[in-house]
């Protein structure tokens, strides 16, 4: 079995579309892969029932040749599909699990422009399949796969109500009774999988709903607009007058907010938030909450104050997720705006994370501005550095570089340099009160690190 992954990143399959693991042999070879080992791990035949794989995608352009290469590549195996069309990826996660099926899959690469694609598998749990079942799902795109019998080649048909199903499923997150009539919220939805739904699920709750990045035209995802630029949103809640604002990325896992004065909410700040609300109504387990290698130090800090723990994991959601299965925590999350509230869902879902949000506030009946900035944040910066092929961290002169860093941070720094999942890039992010110490580590390893693109 190889252990060195090619085809899978952090999070998934990713790269440009139509070229690489993304262009159409490649994902059908992908899938037929897929659906072998699926059939393998999660299906025993009885009866009429078949294995069944349920497929999502945001609004790019390449979703259509990505999606008919998985559907030729499963129902070639025997598999049946349930499209779904253009959904976010909680969204998927629930409906695999909702409609029974083995496998669910997600046409998206996130936050990445409009160029990129990725593909994203889930088993019938609605979590993301783990690191061995990418290993053996890759191993098998290099053999020859059997293929079903002509007589029992599967069916693709369509699920008209998806988007139905997933708006009820969000507002039931909503505590009963409660509405948010009274609210004005901007939403951003990126032009991508949450343009219909995030402001439906809004506006049905009683909000006075500004939609704004609802016009995808399958080149626009993530452009100057979401949870990744939130400067339209800034803009449009100062001019709006309206009492703060939602931002979505392009699947819809990730959201970032800001108040009524346009500042920014980050994933930490959220995290915080929510922790505090479920703390004090007791829904929060395991006596803290997970966070990743890359959360803030005075998140750290806030939470100890209140007597709770912050769990590390590496960055990932689905990497989020089984370090809260292992500490028993029903919360949990990244500084970039991936929240899982497992109580409700296996993945990151920015729409029911703001959901949470917006319940304290009417809770409260305060203006977010003063209730949701729970901590000042440490110093922190991150450059990424981009690369043309894989930097070797483990060579002795990055290895000296990266362990004097680390000592000129120590005991009140934090220092991390890893490989991005999901592009090409290297980032480093140092924490820590010394600014320009922080500043001066940052551009020696840097100057350590070769060879060097562009630095972002």
């Amino acid at each position: 079995m190889q252990t060195t992954q090619i085809l899978f990143g952090t999070d998934g399959v990713r790269g440009p579309a139509n070229s690489g693991p993304m262009a159409p042999d490649c994902i059908l070879k992908l899938a037929t892969a897929a659906a072998h080992h699926g059939m393998k791990k999660y299906f025993a035949s009885h009866g009429d029932h078949r294995f069944t794989i349920v497929i999502g995608k945001d609004t790019r352009l390449s979703g259509y040749m990505v999606e008919s290469s998985l559907v030729a590549g499963f129902v070639s195996m025997g598999a049946d599909v349930i499209l779904l069309g253009p959904l976010p990826t909680p969204a998927v996660a629930m409906l695999t699990r909702s409609l029974r099926a083995q496998m669910g899959v997600m046409i998206s690469a996130s936050h990445n422009p409009f160029q990129d694609n990725g593909i994203k598998f889930f088993g019938p749990d609605g979590c993301k399949i783990n690191r061995s079942d990418e290993e053996t799902i890759e191993q098998l795109t290099t053999g020859k796969i059997p293929l079903a019998n002509c007589l029992k080649i599967g069916r693709a048909k369509r699920l008209d109500d998806a988007a139905g199903r997933y708006i009820e499923f969000a507002k039931a997150t909503f505590p009963r009774g409660q509405r948010l009539d009274g609210l004005k919220i901007v939403v951003d939805c990126a032009h991508g999988a949450t343009y219909k739904v995030a402001p439906k699920v809004l506006w049905e709750l009683g909000a006075d709903v500004i939609p704004v990045g609802i016009e995808p035209n399958g080149e626009n995802i993530n452009l100057d607009c979401g949870a990744t630029s939130p400067a339209l949103l800034q803009q449009t809640v100062l001019s709006h007058q309206a009492d703060l604002g939602i931002a979505l990325d392009g699947d819809g896992d990730r959201l970032l907010m800001v108040d009524e004065h346009g500042h920014i909410l980050d994933g930490d700040q959220l995290l915080g938030l929510i922790a505090t609300l479920w703390l004090e109504i007791g829904l929060l387990r395991g006596n803290g909450i997970v966070g990743t290698v890359m959360s803030n130090l005075g998140l750290e800090s806030y939470l100890h104050s209140k007597g709770l723990t912050l769990h590390r994991s590496s960055v990932g959601d689905r990497f989020v997720l089984e370090k809260m299965c292992t500490e028993d925590c029903n919360v949990g999350g990244e500084q970039s705006g991936h929240i899982i509230l497992k109580d409700y869902v296996t993945t990151g879902d920015g729409l029911i994370a703001a959901l949470q949000v917006l319940s304290l506030l009417k809770n409260t009946g305060q203006r977010i501005s003063e209730i949701a900035h729970v901590f000042q944040p440490v110093p922190q910066i991150l450059k990424n550095i981009r690369t043309t092929y894989p930097i070797n961290l483990q060579s002795k002169s990055i290895q000296q570089a990266i362990s004097y860093a680390e000592k000129q941070l120590h005991p009140h720094g934090r220092l991390l340099v890893r490989p991005s999942g999901t592009e090409p890039l290297l980032r480093i992010m140092a924490q820590g009160n010394d600014k320009p110490l922080l500043d001066k580590v940052i551009e020696d390893l840097i100057a350590a690190i070769q060879p060097v693109e562009k630095v972002a």
